[in-house]
């Protein structure tokens, strides 16, 4: 996801975004502790993602 497309997108539907990348990486998170996660770099994505939303969202703030 680049921060182009986010910043086309309204508050609320940033807000859903952000909630969905939450729940996928608490997800992933407890996949990986119980070593069911193959794919650990899926971890470091959706964290920048999650970082990425964030920030468009504070600067739309």
């Amino acid at each position: 996801m680049k921060a182009s497309e986010l910043q086309g997108k309204g508050a609320d539907e940033l807000r859903k975004e952000l909630e969905s990348l939450l729940k996928a990486q608490f997800s992933m998170r407890m996949q990986k502790a119980t070593q069911q996660l193959t794919n650990t770099s899926q971890l470091r994505k959706v964290r920048r993602d999650i970082a990425r939303v964030r920030t468009v969202l504070a600067t739309k703030a």
